[in-house]
């Protein structure tokens, strides 16, 4: 009877209540489909997406969540890697987040299943399917072994198509354990964990939801973490003593806080992107909150390594979970560390490919490469250094876009920044930053690196001034959009250079 989920609507939700509406809820989903099929999931995050989520798992379908704020070219991508065919929804949710273009544009690829007539139309056998399921799961859900598709999430696309990532039963449950393990100084029975990002992320899906309710917690659950204001109102109210977020969002709630709505708070667990040291400031400066940064994937399920209490490293992402290995590949031009493999119970089966529909691409060996430059240091604290792609080869040398980033965050800190990697006839390639501070001037953040001993090579050549840097609907920062941004910008640039000669 113990309260688990505390959603937006201010539904509150049992263990049994959960239960019963996902076997009654299955019941009716499972037509016109099969064992096996994957079957879309389009609903903000709150008590209704979870009950879908288990509905759909319950009766031996797979959820795919999608991601409805990606575009419709990506969503289509996404639709045909997992050979999707039908899409569960909500008519006030698609009129509240204005997504009839997008649904519009959907209907040739999907078949749309809209919850309100669903329930309307539940029958004698649905709801005899919910009374039962509690007592008896077995006379009415499809038995699964841990080794079966439990979701499939998709990445962001931001370099490519968006893939599938295929996640057993056994990759969520063990990734729910091994947080459990990491941190059991952390989490407590009574705790109110509270996540307004997005279950189509798997930070969202695995952190906000279903860490809490796997682990007898109670989760707090918002529609969209691009509510600031209201944001903090909910975790003052709902007594909420965790906060899962991205270091742009928590920033952004920090500042929105007119008095101490936080002050409940024990911990904040920031992932997804890295954490900047005025994000840190602002926290100390304001609230009694210890917070914790974290590294993950999509395909480990999501956490890799997170800070813990008492060994809490700023400015690392903390050590590997209980289970996982890890392996460092050289690569040329990089001194410290290496492109980091890891491998465990909780990474995913393989990817699902919009050119190869559905076919399962395994992982050789069963490990993940992360793509991301990694150092590991005695004690076992990793650093991220960046993503491999988001490194500029300048005169031979590898330079790391995150660098330059954090010396502009570091010296403008009020502000977004975000460099990008462009063409360079001379050296091959070139860093440029952009940012919203209108003041920003490459002679004072050359002066900066000079007196803080930065290389030369990580100053950007250029810096352009923009409204808003391109963000995601998970908070990490569009590093597509970002490079697309950067040479137009460019090419406007260049274009009117070339007029004026």
């Amino acid at each position: 009877k113990k309260i688990v989920i505390h959603d937006a609507d201010d539904r509150k939700l049992s263990y049994d209540d959960i239960i019963r509406a996902a076997f009654a809820l299955g019941s009716a989903l499972k037509k016109n489909t099969k064992r096996g099929e994957a079957v879309g999931l389009m609903l903000p995050t709150g008590a209704g997406a979870i009950i879908t989520f288990f509905a759909i798992n319950a009766y031996g379908r797979v959820p795919a969540m999608l991601n409805f704020t990606a575009g419709a070219r990506n969503v289509k991508a996404a639709l045909k890697a997992a050979q999707v065919k039908r899409i569960v929804t909500a008519h006030a949710f698609i009129e509240k987040a204005e997504l009839h273009e997008l649904v519009g544009e959907l209907k040739a690829e999907a078949e749309f299943v809209y919850l309100e007539d669903v329930r309307a139309a539940l029958g004698v056998a649905q709801k005899a399917a919910g009374a039962l399921g509690p007592i008896a799961p077995w006379a009415v859900a499809a038995s699964a072994n841990p080794g079966d598709p439990a979701v499939i999430l998709f990445t962001s696309g931001t370099e490519g198509d968006p893939k599938g990532v295929v996640l057993s039963h056994r990759n969520i449950v063990a990734n729910v354990h091994q947080i459990l393990a990491h941190v059991p100084e952390a989490l407590r029975l009574d705790d109110v964990l509270f996540s307004p990002l997005p279950t189509f992320h798997c930070f969202g899906l695995t952190a906000g939801a279903l860490l809490p309710l796997l682990g007898g917690m109670r989760s707090v659950l918002h529609p969209s973490p691009l509510q600031t204001k209201l944001i903090p109102k909910r975790v003052e109210q709902t007594g909420a003593t965790f906060l899962f977020a991205t270091d742009t969002f928590l920033n952004q709630y920090i500042r929105a806080c007119t008095g101490n709505e936080l002050g409940n708070l024990r911990y904040a667990v920031c992932g997804a992107e890295r954490v900047r040291d005025e994000t840190r400031q602002l926290v100390r400066r304001r609230f009694d909150v210890e917070l914790l940064e974290g590294y993950g994937a999509t395909e480990a399920a999501p956490v890799i390594s997170v800070n813990q209490p008492g060994h809490n490293h700023h400015g690392t992402v903390g050590r590997m979970l209980p289970g996982m290995e890890v392996m460092f590949e050289p690569v040329p031009g990089i001194e410290k560390g290496g492109r980091m493999l890891v491998r465990g119970p909780n990474v995913m089966q393989g990817y699902l490919s919009p050119s190869k529909p559905g076919e399962l691409q395994l992982l050789p060996s069963g490990w993940h490469d992360t793509g991301d430059i990694v150092v590991q240091d005695e004690e076992g604290f990793l650093t991220i250094k960046g993503r491999l792609k988001r490194f500029a080869k300048i005169g031979g040398e590898m330079v790391s876009l995150a660098v330059v980033e954090n010396c502009a965050s570091t010296l403008w800190r009020d502000h977004e920044h975000a460099a990008a990697v462009l063409p360079d006839k001379r050296k091959g390639e070139q860093i440029v930053l952009l940012t919203t501070f209108p003041k920003a001037d490459r002679s004072e953040l050359q002066r900066w690196a000079q007196d803080h001993g930065v290389n030369e090579l990580s100053l950007p050549r250029k810096i352009y001034q923009v409204p808003s840097i391109p963000v995601l609907g998970t908070g990490k920062m569009d590093i597509g959009g970002v490079q697309k941004l950067a040479a137009e910008i460019a090419a406007r640039n260049n274009a009117g250079a070339q007029a004026a000669e």
